[in-house]
């Protein structure tokens, strides 16, 4: 399988890395300390084309492919996984949901607004109750008497982007006997009454990445913003979610890339015993480790965004990048603190961000254990 870089994706790649170092990195550790969501670098990634990668032109976005956006995700998570979180977000679970489902009045309504960077999108699956198990939620919405919009009661929780967010994609049972079979999909303008961010969440990691529940009472939506039919919400959530693991598999990469890359610096230039502390094997052989388990992440990454830009079925490739890219990110960064010793325990040196960072790319947009059951079940089903 060729993943030889063509001029767009190396062009796309490079102003990522550009704007991470010369944008991001300066205030990278500032951020992380003070929880501060960065809205005047968010904004710049917008006029980048850098929130709405996918998105179609006509659309708001830069209209590439997936392994462009990738390759973007990848370096802004380099410098700071709290960019990358939003980026990722805004890109594969907003944006992505809407190119596929929605029809042109909603693109345009929006789509284009949070693709070109003007707004911000969110999602909302995740209830206090109900993480991984979608077809137990208590958020409802009923339909008025006279059909022209839906009244909403009941609370989300973990919302990335919530307290900042201007548009929510909402996933909500309108026929909770059902079960998953009775959800629908909406679009949730944050500004209209009934709509109420909870406390902003305050995190290990990924802490300029702003979090919060949301409630809903008796909040109206117009039918227009229905994403699809009643019935729909679980299959669009679905498919929603296995693009976002190829996002947040990227965001794991990138951030173990950065701690590879300290680390090695570090084993160059610390000295023990009278030598470089890389002349000796035990860190030879964290370092040789590292850069396998970082390159295997690669190439499935690279394969799943391949197979969703060719449109085949990727949920299977999706599930394997993620879980391996998230469990790479995790045992990388914490071999870096071991690597840089004492030095690496201290808020003095980014590797102790790099590792509360990558924690919760095990977690989000599906755990571990969801990812496994995903790549068994595509196994034994396998005819």
């Amino acid at each position: 399988m060729d993943f030889t870089l063509n001029e767009e994706q190396k062009a796309i790649r490079d102003l990522a890395r550009d704007f991470a170092q010369n944008e991001i990195a300066p205030i990278a550790a500032k951020i992380d300390e003070t929880g501060e969501f960065p809205y005047e670098t968010v904004k710049k990634m917008g006029a980048l084309g850098l929130m709405g990668i996918e998105v179609p032109q006509e659309y708001g976005g830069a209209g590439l492919d997936t392994l462009s956006y990738v390759l973007a995700i990848e370096e802004i998570a380099k410098v700071c996984a709290s960019h990358a979180v939003i980026m990722s977000v805004n890109n594969s679970l907003y944006c992505y949901g809407l190119t596929h489902f929605a029809t042109e009045e909603q693109k345009k309504a929006f789509l284009e607004p949070c693709a070109s960077g003007k707004k911000i999108g969110a999602f909302s699956l995740t209830e206090p109750q109900s993480g991984s198990d979608a077809g137990n939620m208590k958020a409802r919405a009923a339909l008025s008497v006279q059909g022209d919009k839906y009244v909403i009661n009941g609370r989300k929780s973990w919302i990335t982007s919530g307290p900042v967010a201007d548009f929510i994609v909402l996933f909500v049972a309108t026929q909770p006997e059902l079960k998953h079979r009775g959800t629908a999909c909406f679009i949730v303008d944050t500004t209209l009454p009934g709509f109420e961010r909870g406390k902003k969440e305050p995190k290990l990691g990924i802490r300029a990445s702003a979090t919060c529940e949301t409630t809903y009472d008796n909040y109206q939506v117009p039918s227009f913003h229905r994403i699809g039919k009643e019935g729909d919400g679980f299959k669009i959530a679905m498919s929603v979610l296995d693009a976002g693991r190829i996002g947040i598999a990227a965001q794991a990469l990138g951030i173990a890339e950065a701690a590879y890359e300290a680390s090695v610096a570090y084993a160059k230039e610390r000295e023990a015993f009278g030598s470089k502390i890389g002349e000796f094997q035990a860190i030879q052989w964290m370092i040789a480790d590292m850069s396998v388990r970082i390159e295997a992440s690669r190439l499935l990454i690279y394969n799943a965004a391949l197979k969703k830009s060719n449109h085949e079925k990727f949920t299977r490739e999706a599930a394997m990048a993620k879980l391996y890219a998230s469990e790479t990110a995790e045992w990388v960064t914490s071999k870096a603190i071991q690597v840089h010793g004492g030095a690496g325990y201290s808020k003095e040196l980014p590797v102790e961000r790099y590792f509360r960072d990558a924690r919760i790319t095990t977690i989000y947009e599906g755990t571990s254990e969801i990812q496994r059951t995903v790549i068994a079940r595509a196994a034994l089903d396998a005819k």
